[in-house]
């Protein structure tokens, strides 16, 4: 006890003669290491709140860029995020223009909005100076995929898996399984995204494409509950619901189909999308009635929301004409008859649709 008191007592005296120092304060976290945090934890909203404002280098466009992609894959409305994306990377690079990292988040944003070639060229231009950057191959590997070269984007995932840090892992795991999946080798694109999900359980987007995949192998209950696994950690998901409608309707579970796409109407009134699956499914349940209603609900939305005439759903036009002609219903027939005409004639689609001359059976044409 004696030595004890001895060494608080020599500890204090020292103390003494170098003069007391109060505890140094604990430094405020940048802005940049909480959105890092935020984004390793899976909050996306919060990782782009703290750096949207201001992504002052490289590092937080890239951050930045790969939380705006992912937040856009988690619901039907986000797409934007991809535009915001390009747009953040773009104007970082421009006054950046030497900053790898800002260089790999303009590549990155470039194929997530469909530019696969621009986004190689970026992307190959950091790996001339850098040929470990992580995040630039990783945005090669996503490039060539989307430009469907398969085996060149495997690749190039492969290559940045032996040198990703367990940071950089969750995008690298998700290259490789998108790559496989693409090869046609759902399974392991399944085993790669289940790692992907361990290091980053909250990013809904890799649920998604697990679920995808899951579907691809006729595993119905897997994605299922991938689905499910969506709704947990974010209960109003309406994608998840869509995805939902669609998967019991294909396994012919009516009530169960109906419920999920009339929530997912309630909830996103206007999106096209949803009322097209519940149309559809009342057709299916030949209720035509319903389904034409439904159906037109679709086909409005998108003529008001000026839907480019290639990118309409157009079976939203001829599943109302064929409620409508097993209604009986001529007026509403040739209205929606004529309106696929006219967006026939005014762009080049796919999908035909004819009568002839005279009109439908039984609704003459006048």
């Amino acid at each position: 006890m004696l030595g004890v008191v001895i060494g608080v007592g020599a500890m204090a005296w020292r103390l003494i003669e170098r003069g007391w120092q109060p505890p140094t304060a604990a430094q405020p976290e940048s802005p940049a290491a909480a959105a890092q945090r935020a984004f390793d934890m899976g909050d996306l909203d919060g990782a782009i709140a703290l750096l949207r404002s201001n992504p002052t280098d490289g590092g937080s466009a890239l951050l930045l860029t790969r939380a705006l992609i992912y937040r856009s894959y988690a619901e039907y409305d986000r797409a934007i995020d991809r535009e915001s994306a390009l747009q953040i990377a773009t104007e970082v690079t421009r006054r950046r223009p030497a900053d790898l990292d800002a260089l790999a988040a303009h590549a990155l944003a470039l194929q997530a909005v469909g530019r696969h070639a621009d986004a190689a060229d970026a992307a190959q231009r950091v790996l001339e100076r850098s040929p470990t950057h992580v995040m630039a191959r990783t945005a090669l590997a996503m490039a060539y995929g989307g430009a469907g070269a398969h085996e060149a984007a495997l690749r190039e995932g492969l290559q940045a898996a032996q040198m990703a840090t367990e940071r950089e892992a969750v995008d690298v795991l998700r290259a490789v399984a998108l790559s496989r999946g693409n090869l046609g080798e759902y399974g392991e694109a399944i085993r790669l995204l289940d790692q992907a999900i361990h290091y980053n359980p909250a990013i809904l987007a890799l649920y998604f494409e697990r679920a995808l995949y899951s579907r691809q192998l006729g595993d119905v209950d897997s994605a299922t509950v991938a689905y499910f696994d969506v709704l947990a950690r974010s209960p109003d998901n309406v994608k998840a619901r869509l995805r939902l409608c669609e998967l019991s309707s294909m396994m012919r579970e009516r009530e169960a189909a109906l419920a999920y796409c009339s929530e997912v109407t309630q909830r996103a009134p206007s999106w096209a999308d949803g009322w097209y699956y519940l149309g559809r499914e009342f057709f299916l349940q030949g209720d035509f009635e319903a389904a034409r209603d439904n159906l037109n609900r679709c086909a409005s939305l998108q003529v008001l929301q000026n839907v480019p005439v290639s990118e309409r759903r157009f079976e939203c036009w001829y599943l109302q004409g064929q409620a409508a002609q097993i209604l009986g219903d001529c007026a509403s027939l040739i209205a929606t008859y004529n309106e696929f005409r006219s967006m026939a004639s005014s762009a080049a689609i796919q999908q035909t649709w004819s009568y002839p001359p005279e009109g439908p059976p039984g609704c003459p044409m006048r």
